[in-house]
């Protein structure tokens, strides 16, 4: 049961990221690592800021 719990878990968090455009830092890291090994891995942070950037990336942000 906790096992369940726990992806469930996993699954909701992975869903509201989505659903504020952020993508899956582990997903992302795994594409990087098969796909552009030559790269360097972002940390978290620097992660969450480029996704941000290219989101709202000459909007201004949204004002609601």
């Amino acid at each position: 049961m906790n096992i369940a719990l726990s992806k469930l878990w996993q699954r909701l968090v992975q869903t509201a990221r989505l659903s504020c455009g952020v993508p899956d830092y582990d997903v992302y890291v795994a594409h990087l690592r098969t796909h552009h090994p030559e790269r360097k891995i972002p940390t978290y942070a620097e992660f969450f800021r480029e996704r941000q950037t290219a989101r709202y990336k000459g909007t201004g942000g949204r004002c609601c």
